[in-house]
């Protein structure tokens, strides 16, 4: 049977891992990245249920122990750093805010780089790899899609995949503007690299909320360094977008009077070289499929960094993906895209959902709202109510969702 060429646009963790399973399954697969390299740091992402499982049957669980984040749970802190409520990783039969299985997500996307280097060393010539370089247009026919690159060149391929983000160039050639699939939810949110501060509690995800913003340090692998995570509730401001002078200066008025690390993390973030700014949005493309050209990951299922299910999503998806696509070979590219669309569908429509609800109720605005929301997670985590609270956790699980398992879908070798 012949095998199909597959073009993915982005390296990061959906079109890394959906490459490595077309290169395992024999597929010849191109990948474009338009940054330079790969990119370091990010924040700190989780693995559960049916992510797990992907991982595992992709054999990346030795590679993801050996960079694993050792955290004990996430602890509530106010402008004092006094704790006022604790979430242990056991807590809520394992369902809660922090998982057993943490990684940074560019330690993971370097397991997948390691793991795809194997695989192409075991079968030279089906992989090209290319940094530096974009899709500026597609062109299908009912045989296949020819690509056009910024770097000047064209080619020929069978599928194109776009794996390329929330705001996914992929899409908008194929499927239309970014307006069309994203719905603002009112707010940003911001990563970084940060120097461990004096006094934070060694292990725990440490989480302060202020009015209009709430600001998380997070272990790392290395005790030396942190990750420091905001999520900013303020109105859409398009100036915002690509000037980081102006990022920064919208964290600073927002964390001017949030105490606790606030200046430690402030001090920390001009110097940041992996600093992430970006608007919170949900992507919802319906159809996934566009004849030859298909999304996964967050291009077509971005449920926000607020879900805490990207990562997830985005390995589920590759994986499906890539079975449908080495089970299907050459023979028909177009329905195998079609079977992709219909088994992720039930997995990325829970994945989507915000554990809390909105961001509203996350981050209040007043700082009535953020005694009401100390108070609301003191509750919530005493004694008394935490039996309530767990059955509320586990009906809204997403860890238990099967995996969409195509027969043929290649694992590690």
């Amino acid at each position: 049977m012949s095998a199909p060429h597959v073009l993915v646009s982005g390296a990061g963790i959906a079109g890394i891992a959906t490459a490595l399973q077309l290169v395992r399954g024999g597929i010849r697969t191109t990948v474009v990245e338009r940054a330079p390299e790969p990119r370091p740091g990010g924040q700190a992402v989780d693995l559960r249920g049916a992510s797990r499982e992907a991982a595992e049957r992709m054999g990346l669980m030795p590679g993801i122990s050996a960079h694993r984040l050792h955290e004990k749970g996430m602890v509530y802190v106010d402008g004092r750093g006094r704790s006022y409520g604790r979430m242990p990783v056991d807590l809520f039969d394992g369902r809660g805010a922090v998982a057993d299985v943490e990684i940074a997500r560019g330690d993971l996307n370097q397991v997948l780089l390691d793991a795809l280097a194997e695989a192409d060393a075991a079968a030279p010539g089906l992989l090209s790899l290319r940094y530096g370089d974009r899709i500026e247009a597609l062109v299908q026919d009912e045989a296949g899609v020819e690509a056009r690159f910024a770097s000047g060149g064209s080619g020929r391929f069978d599928a194109v995949l776009g794996a390329d983000g929330v705001h996914s160039a992929t899409r908008r050639l194929a499927f239309g503007s970014e307006e069309r699939f994203a719905t603002r939810l009112g707010g940003y949110a911001a990563f970084f690299t940060m120097p461990t501060p004096v006094g934070i509690e060694d292990g725990w995800f440490s989480m302060r909320i202020v009015p209009g913003a709430m600001l998380g340090i997070r272990p790392d692998r290395d005790p030396a360094t942190s990750k420091a995570m905001l999520t900013l509730r303020v109105g859409r401001d398009a100036a915002l977008r690509g000037d980081r002078a102006a990022q920064e200066a919208l964290i600073r008025r927002l964390l001017s009077d949030a105490g606790w690390q606030a200046p430690a993390v402030l001090a920390a973030m001009s110097a940041a070289e992996d600093f992430y700014f970006d608007e919170l949005a949900r992507v919802d493309v319906p159809d996934l499929v566009n004849a030859r050209v298909a999304l996964v990951g967050d291009a077509g299922y971005c449920g926000t960094p607020l879900s805490g299910m990207g990562t997830a999503m985005a390995l589920v998806g590759a994986f499906v993906l890539a079975g449908e696509l080495v089970e299907a070979r050459a023979e028909d590219v177009p329905a195998a895209l079609a079977r992709y669309a219909r088994r992720i569908e039930p997995f990325i429509a829970d994945g989507k959902k915000i554990p809390f609800g909105s961001l509203e109720r996350a981050v209040p605005t007043t700082r009535a709202g953020a005694a009401l929301g100390r108070l609301t997670t003191r509750v919530m985590l005493s004694k008394p109510f935490l039996p309530l609270i767990t059955r509320a956790f586990a009906a809204n699980a997403t860890d238990e969702l099967p995996l969409p398992d195509p027969a043929s879908a290649p694992l590690a070798r």
